[in-house]
């Protein structure tokens, strides 16, 4: 038998042990967050900004959803779920600025770190696998770390306006979830794009999110597309992205989705994995230094990560910049 057949061989049996695992393996309280009820949110999921972002028409749009998630807590505390309540209690402060927010199937919000109104340079999260109510300190930890680093005339969205998949899940190793996501993370960009023309916008996308930023590219009008942390986008190349984004790819020396393989298998109901390593010279992406972080280590205080990507969303060159790695 050939090499490359036997490469192939092998990587197509990894790819197959690691959906078989996901598939198999329980997952503990996976249906948790998606299990409390909450109510019908006054701003649909269409998710974009208001028309004029300006003090006044934030500070009504914040109010909204600062009216629904005080909804979605007292539906929380009725269903007997105190956790859920102190939780969305929190979110519920004054001082917290929520474009959007809907309590159900997980929960679907954006939330505002900076001046936006104000704001020169727009960065938005787009978070990956397992990120919904239960676990959106860890986007806001980030978001509010990069803000901090941005500085002055700088927003950061956590966006979280899309239904993830559990990390150990098949959902993980297919781009269905992304294809539903990308209309609402289109819509929401190109709306921030009418409400402040002149500002420089940055897609930062992380792990299953990369794939989510790729579904939404073509034609958008963002400065920088940010993968990092991901297995792959589901395209050949940064061509196929059919974007004018300078697109960037950064990965930690400790992050396991490095070992994740980079094939795509179309079977006739569904598409399971994502292809080129965005990390590969084939694929064509700028690279930056990521350091040697884990997988969700990637905006923590400090790091070459935050840093480089911060450098990034300012429009100024990372460290180790190149085609591919």
């Amino acid at each position: 038998m050939a090499p490359n057949s036997r490469g192939s061989r092998l990587r197509r049996a990894l790819l197959a042990a690691l959906v078989a695992g996901s598939v198999a393996v329980p997952v503990s309280g996976a249906a948790r967050s998606a299990a409390v009820p909450a109510p019908v949110a006054a701003v649909s999921a269409a998710w974009a900004p208001p028309q004029a972002v300006t003090p006044p028409a934030l500070a009504g749009r914040y109010a909204t959803s600062r009216a629904a998630i005080r909804a979605a807590e007292r539906t929380a505390a009725g269903h007997g779920d105190r956790w859920r309540a102190a939780m969305l209690r929190a979110l519920a402060d004054p001082a917290r600025q929520f474009l959007f927010f809907d309590g159900r199937d997980g929960g679907r919000a954006a939330e505002v770190y900076g001046d936006l109104p104000a704001a020169e340079r727009i960065a938005v999260l787009v978070p990956g696998s397992d990120t919904n109510l239960d676990k959106y300190g860890r986007l806001r930890g980030g978001a509010a770390r990069l803000a901090w680093e941005l500085g002055a005339r700088s927003a950061v969205i956590a966006w979280m306006g899309y239904r993830t998949p559990s990390t150990v899940s098949l959902a993980a190793l297919t781009p269905g979830r992304a294809d539903e996501a990308a209309p609402g993370l289109r819509a929401f960009v190109r709306g921030l794009r009418v409400a402040r023309p002149g500002a420089r916008i940055s897609l930062l996308c992380h792990s299953y999110g990369s794939v989510v930023c790729a579904r939404a590219a073509p034609g958008l009008d963002v400065a920088d597309i940010v993968l990092y942390g991901s297995a792959g986008v589901a395209a050949a190349d940064v061509a196929a992205l059919r974007t004018r984004a300078t697109v960037w790819a950064g990965r930690g020396g400790s992050d396991w989705v490095a070992g994740v393989p980079h094939v795509q298998f179309r079977l006739p109901f569904v598409t399971v994995g994502f292809g080129v390593d965005p990390m590969s010279p084939e694929f064509g992406a700028h690279v930056f230094a990521a350091g040697e972080g884990g997988h969700s280590d990637y905006l923590n205080a400090g790091s070459p990560s935050l840093e480089n990507i911060a450098r990034i969303v300012r429009g100024q060159v990372p460290s180790v910049v190149g085609r591919g790695a």
